[in-house]
């Protein structure tokens, strides 16, 4: 989750607001990649997921990693709710999920070197307090009584809310993970290809880092889980955006989107104020029932974008939002796909050729099917492990004619971060085949047999 966003005076014009997200437009010399992936602590002896204190706990977490790696903290009331340094932040999820926000950097190089300094970073401080950490896309066996929600205002905010809208938000909010990247435009219409493009492919994400097929310490029949859930959380503020596909898509028609969320809370003098289901329409007439006679700013917009969670999502850059968290080659897999995919012209081009002429029963189709079925998956004429081939191929070809370099040279480009996704394609297992095949078989059922053999 977003720490709060500061800074922008008053909102006076609807303008500002679509001005806003395309104030992230940027030359492509000024491209980044920002990586964000989520996992789930839990204290070794019992394998209980992390509370908030204690000697194994978060709050020992972050305040190994504060003084030992020299992280800044981040506060809220009183309590050490996340860490910043170098442009990165470390977060907390509902249930004590601890997520890495990694700086915006130039290559997949510099994100997986990011990705294992942290890891080792982790490692080293949860070995000092006895916890485990884990990558998968849902907690397998651990109930939601068993979750402890962190310190922070607007998750009591949102868990209250959850309960009202939809049928599975609080799984989303305290037992999932994710692996995303958030990835620069240079213009409204480059924005708009590749927001359609992240919209419609998402499916194939799903497929390929599938890695969420237990659920309440069994099987759930479902690849992603994880995807599923998403499915049951709220349809104000999550799904593929059908109108991103219509004629007249740009900044303007996502602020119209955007506006008829409803709101969660305004954020003021550190503390959460509650605006649940309050609109953000009635909030720049001055008349929010929860700060009644004020007008927003636009950190306050900046808030209220980050309670968004369609498959893809616009702010000042785009965030690729379908995967499921899982080991460090797919965290480092995920920035490698869709940067392939969306920082070259040829391979934007022909990533939407595969998918424009899809209508929204095809979209929404293959999202569901690829959850279930992951590379198995089909709907219609459409066979996912083909629709997998062919994306993965235009993304290795992607990095290729970006050609950047790592190891001093040595390495001349960054395909080779797709080879845990190319052996998905080869094999037809993805993270959530192997596991189901160990429960099935040499784990005889025991799911505890999972944090052993794949924490990090």
């Amino acid at each position: 989750m977003s720490i709060p966003q500061s800074g922008g005076g008053p909102i006076e014009n609807r303008n500002q607001l679509a001005e806003y997200l395309e104030a992230g437009n940027k030359p492509e010399s000024d491209w980044r990649i920002g990586t964000e992936h989520e996992k789930f602590g839990y204290c070794k002896p019992k394998k209980l997921p992390l509370p908030y204190d204690g000697e194994c706990s978060i709050l020992a977490m972050l305040e190994g990693l504060r003084d030992t790696y020299h992280w800044e903290p981040v506060t809220e009331a009183g309590n050490l709710i996340g860490l910043v340094k170098d442009g990165a932040n470390i977060s907390l999820e509902p249930g004590g999920q601890l997520e890495l926000s990694g700086a915006p950097l130039e290559t997949i190089h510099e994100t997986c070197d990011e990705v294992n300094t942290h890891l080792r970073e982790v490692q080293t401080i949860a070995d000092k307090i006895n916890a485990g950490f884990i990558g998968l896309g849902a907690a397998p066996i651990w109930s939601h009584e068993q979750m402890h929600m962190m310190p922070k205002g607007r998750y009591r905010l949102m868990t209250d809310y959850m309960g009202r809208v939809g049928t599975h938000g609080t799984q989303m909010m305290y037992r999932t993970c994710t692996v995303q990247v958030n990835l620069d435009f240079k213009s409204e219409s480059d924005m708009v290809k590749k927001f359609r493009v992240a919209l419609a492919l998402q499916s194939v994400a799903v497929a390929l880092f599938a890695n969420s097929p237990f659920f309440d310490g069994k099987a759930n029949g479902h690849k992603s889980w994880r995807s599923r859930v998403w499915r049951g959380l709220d349809d104000a503020r999550t799904g593929t955006l059908p109108f991103a596909f219509e004629d007249g898509m740009g900044f303007d028609r996502y602020v119209d989107y955007a506006l008829d969320v409803p709101m969660y809370f305004v954020y003021r003098d550190g503390k959460y104020i509650d605006a649940l289901g309050q609109s953000f329409r009635d909030f720049m007439q001055g008349k929010l029932p929860a700060l009644p006679g004020e007008v927003p700013t636009l950190s306050d917009w900046a808030d209220h974008l980050t309670t968004i969670f369609p498959e893809a999502r616009i702010k000042k850059f785009m965030e690729m939002r379908g995967a499921d968290g899982g080991p460090w080659r797919r965290i480092c897999a995920l920035p490698a796909f869709w940067v392939g995919l969306m920082y070259d012209a040829n391979a934007l081009d022909a990533a939407w050729d595969i998918c424009k002429d899809w209508d929204l029963e095809t979209r929404e189709g293959l999202r569901v099917a690829a959850s279930v079925d992951g590379l198995q998956a089909q709907f219609g004429d459409i066979k996912m492990m083909d629709l997998a081939t062919r994306v993965l191929e235009l993304s290795k070809a992607g990095l290729a004619a970006r050609a950047r370099a790592g190891a001093g040279g040595l390495i001349p480009d960054e395909t080779h971060f797709l080879n845990a996704l190319q052996e998905s394609i080869d094999t037809g297992i993805t993270p959530a085949d192997e596991l189901l095949t160990k429960y099935n078989g040499e784990w005889a059922g025991d799911l505890s047999k999972i944090y052993d053999e794949y924490s990090y």
